[in-house]
């Protein structure tokens, strides 16, 4: 499962490091190319020329090195993973409010690739309201973080807070990228982002969605080995996409509708998640509506619903998933919708709760299964949202 595997570890300033050493001979004795990057203060642990035998790669520590420069940029993309073990308690708390003071936070902030970390500290500095605070924020960022495990610890004390086992990182490692394979073969419809309802050549009708969660959706998806078709709408944010996301522009709902209809009969699973238009109007003027009169009066008709159209069309071997943004009576609303359009799960998001709706990095929601089930979640990352919804989707498929 490691073979060819590409992992970026870190080490930091810990009395752990020296669990580094087995670590990175596990994982080369597996197939994969480890690179390793040392804070400063983690030479006080663990010899950087130990590392860089066992790696088989140049260890680097420093950003600048006499006439040359690491490319953290460069060392975030390259990576299939950025494992940190250990990270000591100065290191999480850094990572948590953006700091970049060495070369691994550098690399840290600027990979796009997803980031596992084996925290190690003492037993008080684990249980502190910071710490447990930071390790939320990296939580709630996307980062995977492995628990601790309970034992003997460099103070002398018995309790959490000791770095988990090389032999259970490597485990974690497995299962994740075993875990990034369980969709492959599966075909995904995903739907993003708003739709824009032209009243002339200038003037639309829209809404304020940004189409970040449907876009993590689609990579989540991706990143596990699924085919994405993400019918995407329009909008000014500027996106990432993993490989497996073909991605179809689209600009009104009738486009989005078309795109949808087209692509469904093909499809394991579609996520509706698509802000779009209710209504659109019955006429569209070729020339710009000029400034006349106190009031502009418009006609407007329905759009197509998409979610209902495609669960008429829904075989029992599909899984359709919709989306319900609600003002009030959240959970009635949601239920009802789910029901009415024959989708076999709904995301409810609710405009009460600050952290959650348009435009925003987080949100919080609560998926509602056809068979009566609920699913509550606080809130998160849209990237640690779309793998929550995922793992829904998974569980469902396979129920």
């Amino acid at each position: 499962m490691l073979k060819g595997k590409k992992i970026l570890l870190g080490i930091t300033g810990s009395i752990a490091a020296y669990k580094a050493i087995l670590v990175i001979r596990g994982l080369v004795k597996k197939g994969a190319d480890v690179k390793v990057i040392m804070t400063p203060s983690a030479k006080d642990f663990v010899s950087p020329l130990t590392i860089s035998t066992l790696s088989k790669n140049e260890v680097l520590i420093d950003i600048f090195k006499e006439d040359s420069w690491a490319n953290h940029v460069m060392l975030g993309r390259w990576a299939d993973i950025m494992l940190i073990a250990p990270v000591s308690c100065n290191t999480i708390a850094k990572m948590a409010n953006g700091l970049c003071d060495n070369l691994l936070l550098s690399v840290y902030l600027s990979a796009t690739c997803p980031v596992m970390i084996a925290p190690a500290m003492d037993e008080d500095m684990w249980l502190h309201p910071a710490t447990q605070k930071n390790i939320s924020l990296l939580g709630s960022y996307g980062n995977i973080v492995l628990p601790v495990e309970k034992g003997e610890l460099a103070s002398g004390l018995v309790g959490p807070g000791r770095m988990a086992e090389p032999d259970t990182i490597i485990t974690y490692l497995e299962d994740y990228f075993k875990d990034r394979q369980v969709l492959a073969g599966k075909k995904v419809l995903v739907t993003a982002g708003p739709t824009y309802e032209h009243i002339d050549p200038v003037r639309f009708i829209g809404n304020h969605s940004s189409g970040k969660m449907g876009v993590a959706i689609a990579n989540d998806l991706a990143g596990r080995g699924a085919e994405v078709t993400l019918v995407l709408g329009p909008g000014n944010i500027s996106f990432n996409f993993n490989s497996g996301v073909k991605v179809v522009r689209v600009n009104s709902a009738r486009e989005m509708y078309d795109a949808c209809v087209n692509s469904f009969e093909d499809v394991n699973f579609a996520v509706m998640s698509a802000a779009v238009a209710d209504y659109t109007p019955v006429t569209v003027a070729n020339e710009k509506i000029k400034k006349k009169d106190e009031n502009l009066l418009l006609e407007l008709k329905k759009t197509k619903d998409i979610l209902k159209s495609l669960g008429e069309k829904k075989r029992e071997d599909q899984v359709l998933v919709g989306f319900a943004l609600e003002t009030n009576n959240e959970e009635a609303n949601a239920r009802q919708k789910m029901q009415q359009k024959n989708a076999d799960m709904i995301v409810l998001n609710s405009l009460r709760d600050k952290d959650a709706g348009f435009s925003k990095d987080t949100n919080k929601v609560t998926i509602y299964f056809k068979n009566g089930e609920e699913k509550k979640f606080d809130v998160k990352s849209k990237e640690a949202v779309a793998k929550d919804i995922v793992d829904c989707i998974i569980q469902y498929h396979h129920a």
